[in-house]
């Protein structure tokens, strides 16, 4: 999405970054795990697709995404791909109701368990809600990834259907100004051109 092409967002212990080209290798090489492919419900792809991804990413209007990095370990090196540990995305779903569905993927193993897909859930959240003017979110997760189901009903997304076929439950949050504010609440951040 050009919206955030040029946008970056500092939290307390994540920094969001648009994904580019720069990023795309690391991504491929998370995206070879058998284990991600199924938390994700995703299918490999080959580098040269990954390329084209990553430009349809950052080109199509209906796709707003951001590579997670650890702030710690980019304030330290201050290389994001060394800082890399994830991403989270919004699909504008149906522009008439102004739907996203949001996704969080947290690669790197040392970073699970430790609340930064959390932050990077509720930032990249605020940011569908305060830049992109999303009123009902959607998060579409696999019935094997009981940790995501639970984080988004932590967020009170609740439950609204099931797809034995695909393994996959979704949940959805309309959004309010008692939740938003909440959210607001939960960090500080800054968005910063980039």
């Amino acid at each position: 999405m050009k919206l955030n092409h040029c946008t970056k967002i500092v939290g307390e212990q994540v920094v969001l970054v648009p994904y580019r080209e720069l990023h795309v290798r690391k991504y491929h090489e998370w995206m070879k795990s058998e284990e991600l492919q199924m938390l994700t419900a995703s299918e490999p792809l080959t580098l040269e697709q990954e390329y084209e991804m990553q430009k349809s990413w950052r080109e199509d209007e209906d796709k707003c995404t951001f590579i997670v990095l650890d702030k710690v370990k980019f304030e330290d090196c201050s290389e994001e791909v060394d800082a890399m540990i994830g991403d989270t995305n919004i699909f504008i779903t149906d522009k008439e109701s102004s739907t996203g569905e949001i996704e969080i993927m947290i690669a790197e193993k040392y970073a699970r368990g430790r609340k930064l897909g959390w932050e990077a859930v509720i930032l990249m959240i605020l940011y569908g809600i305060n830049q992109i003017a999303i009123k009902n979110f959607e998060a579409k997760i696999s019935m094997k990834n009981v940790i995501s189901i639970t984080m988004f009903q932590k967020l009170l997304f609740k439950e609204t259907s099931r797809s034995e076929a695909f393994q996959e439950i979704t949940l959805a949050k309309a959004v309010d100004d008692e939740w938003a504010n909440w959210l607001e609440t939960q960090y500080k951040y800054q968005i910063q051109p980039h």
